[in-house]
């Protein structure tokens, strides 16, 4: 099987492989609403509508998204997230342990 990252980064996954972005992401469309002020800061209600930039299924490929994909299409059993977050000493993101698949 082959991965495609949809993802804007690299996916390092501690012992395997490092995935490349593949220079298309995919992400769920956003629709902010205003929710007032607090001390000068706009606060907004986002909510996120239908998933853009996602191919269609293809035999043999593990498309690599992020988490918030992955959950906006539940019934696609060729997406996957990274999962179990590894962090340096500073609380940075550095790799994941496994992908998380529907």
């Amino acid at each position: 099987m082959r991965f495609l990252n949809l993802t804007p980064h690299p996916i390092v996954v501690v012992g395997g492989p490092t995935i490349p972005p593949s220079g298309t992401v995919a992400r769920c469309a956003t629709v902010s609403r205003s929710a007032g002020e607090h001390q000068g800061v706009a606060l907004v209600r986002a909510t996120f509508g239908e998933v853009v930039d996602l191919p269609d299924p293809e035999e043999g490929v593990l498309l690599v998204v992020s988490a918030l994909v992955r959950a906006a299409v539940p019934h696609r059993g060729d997406v996957a997230s990274p999962g179990d977050l590894v962090r340096d000493g500073s609380g940075a993101v550095i790799g994941c342990r496994n992908l998380v698949v529907n």
